[in-house]
């Protein structure tokens, strides 16, 4: 059962608030929760009907000729004639939702059943919602085709210490950032063109200018029924909104100007959150961690968060890069030398290890260690002790090693450079860092912290304009964390105003920017008959559905009316491209 379903307890709490029969199915109209209302209602219990097609429970003649709630993602207030265990029946109403994960696919509904002439709720149906959501830890936000905010939580003003009457005058931009709400945003122009997005990072702005990040979904709602809405409100969009907390639940930190940080570790992603957890989990633990990733990614920055939050934070964190230096340097910089152990070596000199002691040795680029070396280096792991070049004592230490490495350590040891003993012996704990273009949610923020601290540096007080951020959230940052701060000084080197235009960009970042929903390049022949590209554009599209439209059909006829291949001409999927090319009416 996917995990975005309601359990049992949920579709309890749905029936007390709501006073309606509830039940939740998957993507093959199996029920997976269902109600004591509902079962009351239908005559069945949850034993007869669990794992069983809807139609077990709900029977009427609509549903089995088609679920509106399936095929139209939404169903409101519908009347039915529905049929009870015992043959009975009555006239109900039903309402529902169906639930899409975060790559658009249905994965099933929330449904509603009440018999007509009863009242379905005590409280008022706005009241019951926030009940339902507050209950959830979600809020709502409503607005029409500007983004204005209509109707939103009754909550939400005090979550944000907004005083009355304030969220009424604001625009969702200004809740929920300039990044995704912008006027020439493209999560902007998609939601407000129909389009449903699920499970996006945003950050909620509060009063005083501090950020509250949350998991944003959108979609089109059209008409709010009844006291929802209030009277002749039209929403054009939904907003739902969750507050999202670590791994253990706790509210994510925050540096004083507002950013998440975690020991100076720039991040509020999922996958990065995972490795917080993971530092936090090991702090009372002194076992070897490997950390592994592309370069540029911050394996330092972790190791020294790693050392920093354990019991020897008070103890020195001693770096050692082991790719920096020819083999005999290296070992007497880890291990130390003697007085005369080889030319140039005056007086005797202690190794990092040493230096380490009672804190935390960070070994970077070990994958880079000489074999004999390697020897050496595991049996200081093991025994906690070694000797130093030209000397026969041995000397013992506590310390903590860190390793990381860009190379794979795997293949290296099916390969005979790196030992399969020292592999091991390193990978206790092993921590791997994703790249950045896999986790595009932490590049407003690392956008956000690198212009403060260039800003300062420079007394410069810089921003981005709509179109290098589109640029910069299009580019693939082969380079990670590392390439993205050195395109910002560059940028901010150049820049002549307050506004970081593309042209104050690298030349690589605004060349793959600009490939993105673009026309594609080939000339594309004629129409074929019947097919989507021979056909005219619908007049009342915006310049942005129509420029998107306008790349669909060029799409379709370069490659002769295949989806498949249109699909990733454009870079998304072919369900994106079927979901899109209905929303512009072009099938």
């Amino acid at each position: 059962m996917s995990a975005l379903l309601p359990d049992q307890r949920s579709i309890t709490l749905f029936e007390q608030l709501s006073g309606r029969g509830c039940f939740a199915v998957d993507a093959q109209r199996r029920i997976t929760a269902i109600g004591s209302l509902a079962q009351r209602l239908t005559g069945f219990s949850a034993e007869e009907v669990l794992h069983q097609h809807c139609l077990t429970a709900v029977r009427c003649h609509s549903c089995v000729e088609g679920c509106g709630v399936m095929e139209q993602g939404s169903l409101h207030d519908k009347p039915l004639t529905l049929f009870r265990k015992d043959g009975s029946s009555t006239e109900v109403l039903k309402s529902g939702v169906a639930i899409y994960d975060d790559e658009d696919r249905l994965v099933g509904a929330i449904e509603q059943v009440w018999e007509r002439d009863r009242v379905s709720c005590e409280m008022p149906p706005e009241q019951a919602l926030d009940r339902i959501l507050l209950a959830l830890g979600r809020w709502f936000v409503a607005t029409d085709q500007q983004g204005r905010i209509l109707r939103f939580s009754e909550g939400l003003p005090t979550a944000l210490d907004y005083p009355p009457g304030r969220l009424e005058s604001m625009n969702i931009g200004q809740l929920l950032g300039e990044a995704l709400f912008g006027e020439d945003a493209d999560f902007r122009a998609a939601v407000m063109g129909g389009e449903r997005r699920e499970g996006w990072h945003a950050d909620l702005v509060k009063a005083d200018g501090s950020l509250v990040p949350v998991s944003l979904s959108a979609a089109p709602v059209g008409e709010m029924p009844g006291a929802l809405a209030g009277t002749g409100c039209h929403a054009d969009s939904a907003m739902l909104v969750m507050i999202r907390p670590d791994e253990e639940g706790r509210p994510l930190p925050y540096e004083g100007s507002g950013i998440p940080s975690f020991s100076g570790i720039i991040a509020r992603s999922a996958s990065m959150h995972r490795i917080f957890r993971l530092i936090d989990q090991i702090r009372d633990n002194d076992a070897t961690v490997l950390i592994t990733g592309a370069s540029g990614t911050g394996k330092e920055l972790v190791a020294k968060a790693i050392h920093t939050r354990s019991h020897r934070g008070a103890g020195p964190f001693v770096v050692v890069n082991c790719g920096a230096l020819p083999e005999a340097l290296l070992e007497s910089e880890l291990f130390g030398h003697a007085r005369g152990a080889f030319t140039g070596a005056v007086r005797d000199k202690p190794g990092r290890f040493e230096v380490a002691d009672g804190g935390t040795l960070f070994l970077d680029e070990v994958g880079d260690l000489p074999l004999p070396l390697q020897v050496k280096l595991l049996r200081a792991l093991q025994e906690h002790s070694f000797e130093r070049l030209g000397e026969n004592r041995t000397r013992h230490v506590d310390v903590r090693v860190l390793a990381a490495t860009h190379v794979d350590l795997a293949r290296a040891v099916a390969e005979r450079r790196f030992r399969d003993d020292l592999y091991y012996r390193l990978r206790v704990v092993p921590i791997e860092i994703p790249p950045l273009a896999q986790r595009r949610e932490d590049l407003e923020l690392l956008v956000r912290h690198f212009l403060s601290r260039v800003g300062r540096a420079r007394g410069r007080s810089l921003r981005l304009s709509p179109a290098a951020n589109r640029a910069m959230l299009s580019y693939h940052w082969p380079g990670n964390v590392r390439e993205l701060q050195n395109a910002l000084e560059y940028a901010t080197a150049v820049c002549e105003g307050q506004t970081i235009h593309p042209s104050d960009l690298p030349a690589e970042i605004t060349r793959e920017g600009e490939s993105r929903w673009t026309r594609p390049s080939v000339a594309p022949p004629a129409p074929l008959p019947g097919q989507p590209g021979s056909q005219s554009l619908p007049h009342d599209l915006s310049a942005a559905e129509t420029h998107h439209a306008q790349a669909l059909l060029e799409a379709l006829q370069a490659t002769g009316g295949h989806r498949e291949r249109a699909a990733k001409l454009l870079g998304i999927s072919r369900t994106t491209l079927w979901r899109k090319l209905k929303q512009y009416r072009l099938v």
